[in-house]
């Protein structure tokens, strides 16, 4: 262990001699891009070889029914290794990622780096309705995250990194570079400089290659634009943008309500079987809830309808368009319900690969439907509006437009598709965000306060710590104490010029004594018998809650007060002050090592 500390030492000082910062980041940029990549790739494979061992071999040779029983199976497989072999809690990729960042300054627990690399294969692999692209992020900004501590860099550099796992994640699962860059920087709040463009390229251009030399030009959307664009269309994606909206709004809605019903449910074993079984029974009656669904989107940009649809459980005859359209509705509405029950239930997977899925779905479905009314003169392509669904739902349910729209448009080949991509992510964000303000990755943390956002002075508040601040030494005063006590006890033995007055046994605050307040009388000893605690005491302008208040509420605290000191209290107790001073000096020290 000492040999490792000082060679590791020893590589850091010379570092510091012949590489400069921004060098030396540009280089881990680059290896974090390749890890990334790396376990996109292992991800893939392991999941890949799951289905095809379930689908490929189980369900094709032996009977149909093993659906119903393969995600309660995998759920198991997930929960024994979670207990047994991580033995902590595998969070859902992106949200966990947000946490480490809002939270934890970037700094992410060593078992995340392979948390989410044991556990999503095997949910996904045997029938969970949920993406990798979480897991895949998770697994490269723990890393990233490590690699940063271990070589002691400071907390903007780790923020930085882990950016960069998120794109070389992306970048390497959709081949979509810009689009990788683009998520990084929207769903992270990473501020756009010089300083952290170049590193996000090279991560990004690192992980792409990366996944270029094990696949080939093999893609998870190998998408071309057949049908050019009309400006007599723009009617048409409004209308889809509406509809993105509306389904957005629904799976969020949904998300969250089944993660509410789960959450009051008190065992895990309830949880995995209850979630299991309903999983089983909506991937026996409609197959193509199975797992990820890109073989679904890709039929259907394709036109292969048929592929998607046939052996349906109500056996409704797929040359009745009405039919068709209500079994792609009907897909819509059960494969959120389907991936909330997948991670209420235990599993570990993403909602990236879900968004992308009901957008093609709901895509298709409109066009459809506008088609086959014939009430309009033009007939819209089928294959550009399953395209430009997919932005719909991943700009309304990610709350992140110009990911959706870079993505599609790389996809594709081309930007032939850029005004209905934007008009139709453009609606659906704006309907969507009306209504929950929050994307489901931060639905949660805004709620307690705790997420980064592109306000830059919010999210130097948020990285500063509260027990970092507060100030104990201040001499306590007791209610039955006289004046003479208080003066000779308390004030001759004090440095400063404020007193809390605290309940000898409880400890609570009962009030605070200035300097101020006992100036006139502090000399006249015929008043030091007879004055007592209470009868110069005042109650605190506003008091600081540390079980309730968060950083932007002390400052707001002190700017409506006009205190320069506030009274710390939790559970009631009294636990110190904060002074205005050292706040701003503390405040002034974030935002320097925020920016740089």
């Amino acid at each position: 262990m000492g040999h490792k500390k000082s060679w590791l030492t020893k590589f850091l000082v010379w570092r510091a001699k012949h590489i400069s910062h921004r060098q030396f980041v540009s280089i881990l940029s680059i290896l974090v891009g390749f890890t990334s990549g790396m376990g996109a790739v292992m991800l893939k494979n392991l999941t890949h070889f799951f289905q095809h061992l379930m689908e490929g071999k189980l369900v094709q040779y032996y009977h149909h029914a093993f659906y119903f029983v393969f995600p309660i199976i995998g759920l198991a497989l997930v929960r024994i290794i979670i207990k047994y072999v991580i033995r902590n809690k595998v969070s859902h990729g992106i949200p966990s990622t947000l946490y480490a960042i809002s939270k934890r300054k970037g700094i992410m627990a060593r078992y995340q780096m392979f948390g989410s690399l044991l556990t999503a294969p095997i949910t996904v692999g045997f029938g969970g309705s949920v993406g990798l692209e979480g897991p895949t992020v998770a697994t490269g900004a723990a890393i990233s995250s490590n690699i940063a501590r271990a070589l002691h860099l400071n907390h903007a550099t780790r923020i930085l990194l882990i950016s960069c796992a998120c794109a070389g994640a992306l970048s390497s699962i959709f081949k979509a570079p810009i689009a990788a860059i683009v998520f990084a920087i929207e769903v992270f709040s990473l501020d756009l400089t010089l300083a952290s463009l170049l590193p996000l390229l090279l991560a990004s251009l690192s992980a792409i290659i990366t996944s270029y030399f094990f696949f080939g030009d093999d893609a998870l959307l190998p998408f071309k634009i057949v049908d050019g664009f009309t400006i007599a269309d723009i009617p048409f994606y409004m209308i889809l943008g509406l509809f993105g909206g509306i389904t957005s709004i629904y799976f969020t809605e949904v998300y969250t309500r089944v993660q509410k019903f789960f959450d009051k449910l008190g065992s895990p074993i309830q949880k995995l079987m209850l979630g299991g079984v309903v999983i089983g029974v909506l991937v026996f009656l409609v197959p193509p809830l199975y797992g990820e669904g890109f073989d679904t989107m890709n039929n259907l940009v394709q036109g292969n309808t048929d592929a998607v649809l046939e052996n349906n459980i109500l056996n409704l005859d797929l040359n009745n368009g009405w039919a068709v359209i209500i079994l792609l509705a009907g897909l819509v509405a059960f494969k959120i319900v389907a991936s909330a029950l997948t991670f209420g239930a235990g599993g570990v997977g993403g909602i990236f690969a879900p968004t992308l899925f009901m957008g093609s779905l709901m895509g298709n479905c409109v066009a459809k439907l506008i088609n086959h009314l014939g009430i309009f003169k033009n007939m819209v392509s089928e294959s550009n509006f399953t395209l430009v669904g997919m932005t719909g739902l991943m700009a309304g349910v990610l709350h992140a437009p110009l990911t959706a729209i870079f993505l599609i448009a790389e996809v594709t080949g081309g930007y032939e598709l850029f005004i209905p991509l934007m008009l139709t992510a453009a609606i659906s964000y704006a309907l969507a965000r009306y209504v929950h303000p929050h994307s489901v990755y931060a639905m949660e943390l805004a709620r307690k306060g705790e997420l980064i956002t592109h306000n830059k002075d919010h999210a130097v508040l948020m990285f500063m710590e509260m027990d970092k601040v507060i100030e104990k030494n201040f001499l306590p005063v007791y209610p039955k104490m006289n004046l003479g006590d208080i003066v000779h006890k308390v004030v001759t033995q004090s440095t400063r010029n404020i007193f809390p007055v605290i309940h000898e046994k409880k400890g609570t605050l009962l009030g605070i004594i200035l300097m101020d307040d006992i100036r006139p009388i502090m000399f006249d000893q015929s008043m030091y018998d007879k004055v007592l605690a209470t009868d110069v005491m005042q109650t605190p302008p506003s008091i600081i809650d540390l079980d309730v208040d968060k950083m932007a509420d002390v400052m707001k605290k002190f700017q409506d007060s006009g205190a320069w000191n506030l009274p710390v209290v939790k559970d009631g107790k009294y636990e110190g002050f904060i002074s205005k001073s050292k706040l701003l000096t503390a405040y002034r020290r974030e935002l320097i090592n925020y920016t740089q």
